[in-house]
């Protein structure tokens, strides 16, 4: 036996199973989608064995891009779980052969109480497909399993007709990027789209802030005492910020001046700085620093009294320990 060709001949035999499987997305499919969006209820799953591990992925898939569902199971149900099966659900069942045992009191259960069925099966003259209201097929030619048994092919093709079902709601409904973020807070993506700057930026008394008069000594004192290093704020009469000194700055001047530490702050700043909105995301802040090449932010609230009058101060390595990349 040749292993590489067997994990080569399974491949095989599913994905030709996925690419003939373009051709069962028709009116019924539409007719799905349509009826899980109008769903005023919650999108509930079952199944039995693998059927039951494809039916909790699709649950999953529904309930993180904005369609409330659950996986209920078939055998737990006859013994009180069915409570939760309400009027205003849908019921998506998956068993290719359609005659699961298990599955008959839920189907029974739901059409006593007028629920929707969805049901996923290869057997169009099945219990399973005379109870559906709208019937998704799971055609294919075999199972990848060299002995024709184990659920492979089946269980794929399953999987992949329930992610286009969910991917297709997901189009319809109008989900974005922010919505997705809202449900995983915990992930990468939850956190560029939800921490803001306001979230991770320094402010208080510990912003370095001087006017443009100010004396260099006091500038550097400042500049090295405060939460955030190497960086201080210069703002006008109006406190409206329009100055920034940093480390590159005062060496920049020493090249120019011989009695930098005599001047003020005015001349040794660089005027017309960078800032960013208090309200803006934090992944923008990155954006602007990396457009830029700096390392701070001073942050502004262009909705507040003054829109230039500096609120916080964000530093690069703020946004890198809060994992905004």
């Amino acid at each position: 036996m040749n292993i590489i060709e067997e994990g080569r001949r399974v491949l095989r035999v599913e994905a030709d199973a996925l690419i003939k499987a373009v051709e069962l997305i028709d009116d019924n499919f539409e007719k799905v989608v349509n009826l899980i969006c109008e769903c005023k209820g919650k999108v509930i799953t079952t199944g039995m064995g693998k059927s039951g591990h494809i039916a909790q992925k699709i649950s999953s898939t529904l309930a993180s891009t904005g369609t409330p569902s659950f996986f209920l199971h078939p055998a737990e149900s006859i013994h009180g779980d069915l409570g939760v099966l309400g009027n205003d659900d849908v019921l998506w069942a998956i068993s290719y052969g359609g005659e699961s045992n298990e599955l008959f009191p839920v189907l029974k259960f739901a059409t006593r109480h007028g629920v929707k069925i969805i049901g996923m099966t290869g057997k169009e003259e099945s219990t399973l497909a005379r109870s559906s209201s709208v019937m998704l097929p799971i055609y294919f030619k075999e199972e990848a399993c060299p002995l024709g048994l184990a659920p492979t092919t089946s269980s794929t093709l399953t999987l992949a007709l329930g992610d286009a079902v969910a991917m297709a709601v997901l189009k319809k409904k109008g989900f974005k990027r922010e919505d997705f973020a809202e449900l995983h807070p915990g992930g990468s993506l939850g956190r560029k789209l939800l921490t803001k700057v306001e979230d991770v930026m320094h402010s208080g008394d510990s912003l370095p802030l001087v006017g443009l008069n100010e004396d260099m000594t006091t500038v550097i004192s400042l500049m090295t005492s405060k939460e955030v290093r190497g960086v201080a704020g210069v703002l006008n009469s109006q406190e409206e910020i329009v100055g920034i000194i940093t480390d590159g700055d005062i060496r920049r001047r020493l090249e120019k001046s011989k009695e930098p530490f005599v001047e003020n702050a005015e001349k040794n700043m660089s005027s017309n700085p960078k800032t960013i909105d208090v309200n803006e995301l934090a992944e923008k802040a990155l954006f602007v620093m990396e457009q830029f090449s700096i390392q701070s932010l001073f942050v502004v609230d262009k909705s507040g009294v003054n829109p230039k009058k500096p609120v916080g101060l964000l530093h690069l390595q703020d946004l890198l320990r809060a994992n905004i990349r």
